[in-house]
């Protein structure tokens, strides 16, 4: 017994074992950026770069499938995970790609991405500043004609159930605090940024917990 598996490069011309690992082919990738994939939006010979990557569990498939990859996190020791990984998956990259940086702060050239991915990343900002700050860092790096993916924290959804802490924070059901926004919120930032969404916003709301929001916007200009 065999699957067919369609749009991750293009349709697979030769069926898969039904027994496939799963896993050691995508990791632990975020279901929506899985979803950009399928759709032909993150394609073979693009550049990649992560910002905010963690240890890199958006990355598996992206490495293993010869993209152009990059990374940054504030973190030494998850930059040295993406490394490690990207030493098993695709040597021929230079340790470079991968940086122990700040979003805000990286010192990767304008325009350096066709994809820049911010998965969970926004909503850990310290306040408005720290935000705008983060997002605009984001979205430097992104090409002319390029995407930047987000999932972040938001209130869509929940509106209302969220305790104020200032300056953009929030306490939520689930016991976190985060860096909230809403829809009219990220419209704005949209346009402010002279971007043009790329999907109505889609959000995820858990039971009485949170709301996830995904939010890809192309560059425009």
């Amino acid at each position: 017994m065999s699957t067919l598996v369609k749009g991750l490069s293009g349709p697979l011309s030769s069926p898969l074992p039904a027994m496939l690992d799963l896993g050691s082919v995508f990791g632990q990738i975020d279901i929506y950026l899985f979803d950009q994939i399928l759709r032909g939006r993150i394609a073979p010979g693009m550049r990649i770069l992560d910002a905010g990557s963690g240890g890199g569990r958006n990355l598996v498939y992206l490495l293993q499938q010869g993209y152009d990859v990059f990374a940054l996190d504030a973190d030494p020791a998850a930059i040295q995970s993406v490394r490690s990984l990207a030493s098993r998956l695709a040597p021929r990259l230079p340790e470079s790609n991968f940086r122990a940086e700040a979003v805000e702060a990286s010192t990767f050239p304008d325009h350096a991405a066709d994809v820049v991915v911010s998965s969970a990343v926004l909503h850990f900002a310290r306040d408005e500043a720290n935000f705008a700050a983060m997002l605009a860092g984001s979205w430097r790096l992104v090409a002319p004609g390029g995407l930047l993916f987000c999932r972040l924290a938001s209130s869509i959804g929940m509106e209302g159930q969220f305790v104020p802490l200032g300056n953009g924070r929030y306490k939520l059901p689930d016991g976190s605090d985060r860096f909230l926004v809403d829809e009219a919120r990220l419209l704005a930032l949209t346009a402010q940024l002279g971007g043009a969404l790329v999907d109505p916003l889609k959000t995820t709301v858990v039971q009485g917990q949170r709301c996830m929001t995904t939010w890809v916007v192309r560059r425009t200009g």
